[in-house]
């Protein structure tokens, strides 16, 4: 276990049998945690049930030096009230205490920050020092260096900001298994939907496609979905579109849904309204596909295309 001047904690986000890709950023922010130049150690905190792939995929990052593991049935479900004490628990040796900013660390940190009486850095999207962090503020239109003098340092990370940790050889990490099992009383899983599909994670895709309001229709974002089976890419959709039923909410890009740093963007219909932006300023590439040459969306594109998309995208599909 660490020492509480000289170690980080990284909460794991997985499935049971795989380590999410925004852990594997988080993994390379915590990497930013330096003390004389030299990287505090990581612990990585496995929570679960019967979750050894995941052990066995974090034998193989060297920027873990060990891992914590709570693997038992009542944690099969997360749960944040149990999650939050038992990680709570454990962060007591730890001067840092890092989750992505997704919707599970979103739901887990705040709630872990509370019971070890501490505020929380969040969406942290640059690390300068031990003490100092950078964060977006206003919708990402600007930056805020906030230095925390808190003894535990709670940290969600926009991982869009950061590569993730490379998986190579097995390291044979030491695994200290903890007993600890704390049941939800106040709350009880009953079920989970989720979208299952043959194109990539939103977070991990090299190329994004979304769709907005200007598609019109249901039917219409086919076409989006269409370019997207072409060139191997994750659907994503502005908030306006989920509104209108055009897709799921587990599509939404933008400050209210997922934040995405792919290779290429490309924005169909989207006027740009600036929660979307601040989802996306991070791509390499944007591209705009809009009608309204004045639309916001062409301020931060990299390249526009301003016509009718219905018109320019079936031809964009055959041309691919």
């Amino acid at each position: 276990m660490g020492s509480s001047t000289h170690s980080t904690l990284v909460l794991v986000e997985h499935d049971n049998r795989s380590v999410g890709i925004d852990t594997l950023r988080t993994l390379r922010a915590a990497l930013d945690l330096q003390c004389d130049g030299t990287p505090l150690d990581v612990t990585a905190m496995v929570i679960g049930f019967q979750c050894q792939p995941v052990v066995e995929a974090l034998n193989k990052i060297s920027a873990v030096k060990n891992i914590l593991l709570i693997d038992t049935e009542c944690c099969q479900q997360v749960l944040a009230e149990n999650y939050a004490e038992l990680i709570a628990s454990a962060a007591k040796d730890f001067s840092h205490v890092l989750a992505p900013a997704t919707t599970f660390g979103k739901n887990v940190m705040p709630r872990v920050a509370a019971l070890l009486g501490v505020g929380q850095l969040s969406d942290v999207s640059e690390i300068e020092s031990l003490d100092v962090v950078v964060r977006p503020i206003y919708a990402g239109n600007a930056l805020a260096r906030v230095k925390s003098n808190d003894s535990i340092k709670v940290m969600t990370i926009r991982s869009a900001s950061f590569d993730a940790v490379e998986i190579g050889e097995e390291c044979s990490l030491e695994v200290i298994r903890l007993d600890q099992e704390i049941a939800s009383t106040s709350s009880t899983f009953i079920s989970q939907e989720k979208v299952e599909s043959e194109r990539p994670e939103l977070p991990a895709a090299r190329v994004v496609i979304s769709g907005g309001r200007g598609l019109g229709s249901k039917v219409n974002f086919a076409l989006v979905e269409q370019l997207a089976d072409k060139l191997g890419a994750a659907i994503g959709a502005s908030r306006a579109a989920v509104d209108a039923g055009f897709v799921s909410n587990d599509l939404q890009v933008g400050q209210t849904g997922k934040i995405v740093a792919p290779e290429l963007y490309i924005a169909v219909g989207i006027s740009g309204a600036i929660q979307h932006l601040a989802g996306i300023k991070d791509s390499k590439v944007i591209v705009a596909i809009n009608s309204d040459p004045e639309a916001p969306i062409f301020q931060i594109a990299d390249y526009g295309l301003v016509g009718d998309l219905f018109d320019i995208m079936p031809e964009f599909i055959r041309s691919v």
